[in-house]
């Protein structure tokens, strides 16, 4: 049987979308650049909020960037402001504090596109038949 989908999660996904929108609009420090919130996870107690993020970059990030330094320090010294205006938009009684974390999970799915890249080329996954036509292939259409 399926697991429920618990009101921790509820909050989380709900806290996600108010925090993207919230550091979109409201957080206008240039260090912060361009963030997006890829997962929130909150604790059981609601005590803490994990805030995974990542940077929108031409370059590969880690951590130890100075870019993600910097927008991570913003966001850790903004995050009394956030979770005010969150606790405000959600209407709850006992709102997270807020830890802000660099995801690191993009730069790894591009590393391991790229290995895949090298590894198989450009070739299709499944190849592809240039005269299959699926108009073409459905007689009652045809008729």
């Amino acid at each position: 049987m399926a697991r429920e989908y618990s009101r921790i999660d509820r909050i989380g996904d709900q806290m996600q979308r108010e925090l993207a929108q919230l550091i979109q609009r409201e957080v206008k420090d240039p260090r912060v650049g361009m963030v997006t919130v890829n997962a929130v996870k909150v604790s059981r107690d609601l005590g803490y909020a994990d805030i995974y993020v990542s940077l929108l970059s031409t370059e590969e990030l880690t951590e130890q960037s100075p870019e993600v330094q910097d927008s991570l320090a913003v966001l850790n010294k903004a995050s009394g402001f956030l979770r005010g205006q969150v606790g405000r938009a959600m209407k709850l009684r006992v709102v997270p504090h807020l830890r802000f974390h660099f995801d690191s999970l993009l730069n790894q799915s591009r590393k391991m596109d790229r290995l895949i890249r090298e590894a198989v080329g450009d070739q299709p996954a499944v190849p592809r038949d240039d005269n299959d036509d699926p108009v073409s292939d459905n007689p009652e259409r045809d008729a």
